[in-house]
């Protein structure tokens, strides 16, 4: 069997870079007793593709690199003809595998170990002005499930009402959605994510997707740059157990476990995490209405702050993969895409793919 291995030498981090000192006995800044800090997953991602006389093309999301993770170390390994690391729209890394026609079963394991940051955002930093960056306007602008027109704008309206500043109108929506939208855990996967149709036909329950890309949409209707963040849970969550679990030592079987979030970008601040899908989750999860304590705690906390028990991917959307796959374009990159001659593969049925995540915490 032949076999490749590629380490990701410019982003590895010494054990002492792992952790700051002064992070971990930062203050609790909310009601879960969630620190400042780091904490570092190791990640293996393995394929067992059945054989067929059709050629295998597989891409695989790999973690990106941000303020609040670092990928550690990378490396695969499989008995494929070609791989590489691909960039994508969106600056979406992806590793792409491909195995010749006639190969018996095709096999790949992928090992990521990625460190997180949790930290805090003062949102009173924020500044009231909107002249952004070129580089986030692009988060300004429609896409096939995230759409920007005049009727998108009145309704968005409508809901932010009188609020004058982007923080308070950010505040209005990530309001409004979390009451109004609530989990339907009957949805496959993550959902789709199709805000127009979402909005248009009042269909307001959904899994994370559906419930961050209206989050979105409502956001760039109102001229303030957002996007969905694809990625999966990886540790336990001091939260709740819906939001992520693992054994004693750390051990948690994460297949299935992806998660789409939120960021939307103010002035002063830059880009700010939110995630009002956890919100329903856990509303819906531990039986709660939007009046308990419970779930006031866990609105407050999501907006400004992600719980880091969870590792990002990318912030693609309705875009086309390179190499150019069969079928395309792709509406989003949270779970590995393949495709066996011009036929693709269920993503979301892991097992008669086949592929599973395995997550260890390491402390």
């Amino acid at each position: 069997m032949k076999r490749r291995t590629f380490l990701k030498g410019s982003a590895l981090l010494s054990t002492t870079m792992l952790i700051n000192p002064s992070l971990l006995s930062a203050k609790e800044t909310n009601a879960f007793g969630i620190k400042e800090g780091t904490r570092k997953f190791s990640i293996t991602n393995s394929f067992e593709i059945q054989p067929s006389q059709e050629e295998a093309q597989l891409w695989v999301p790999i973690p990106l690199d941000s303020s609040y993770q670092k990928v550690a170390e990378l490396k695969y390994e499989g008995n494929y003809k070609e791989a590489y690391i691909s960039k994508n729209d969106y600056d979406a890394k992806v590793l792409y595998v491909k195995w010749d026609k006639g190969t018996e079963k095709r096999e790949l394991t992928v090992h990521m170990n990625v460190v997180t940051m949790q930290k805090e955002h003062n949102l009173s930093l924020a500044k009231n002005d909107m002249n952004y960056p070129s580089e986030v306007k692009t988060f300004l602008e429609g896409t096939a499930h995230i759409p920007v027109s005049n009727k998108m704008k009145t309704f968005t309206q409508n809901i932010i009402k009188d609020a004058n500043t982007p923080l308070e109108k950010a505040q209005a929506i990530y309001d409004w959605t979390v009451t109004t939208m609530y989990r339907d855990n009957s949805v496959i996967g993550c959902g789709i994510g199709d805000a127009k149709r979402t909005i248009e036909e009042k269909i307001y329950g959904g899994k994370c997707t559906d419930i961050s890309s209206v989050f979105v949409a409502l956001l760039r209707n109102a001229n303030i740059p957002a996007r969905e963040v694809f990625g999966i849970r990886a540790g336990k969550s001091k939260i709740s157990k819906v939001c992520g679990k693992a054994d004693a030592s750390g051990l948690a079987k994460i297949t299935g476990g992806q998660h789409c979030r939120a960021e939307f970008y103010l002035s002063g601040l830059g880009w700010v995490p939110a995630d009002p899908a956890d919100v329903t989750k856990v509303r819906l999860g531990e039986k709660l209405t939007n009046e308990d304590k419970k779930t006031k705690d866990t609105k407050a906390f999501m907006f400004g702050n992600w719980e880091m028990n969870w590792v990002a991917f990318n912030y693609a959307r309705d875009f086309v993969l390179n190499p150019k796959p069969a079928q395309y374009p792709l509406n989003m990159l949270g779970y590995p895409y393949a495709e066996l001659g011009e036929d693709a593969q269920d993503y979301y049925d892991a097992k008669s793919f086949a592929y599973s995540y395995i997550s260890q915490e390491v402390v």
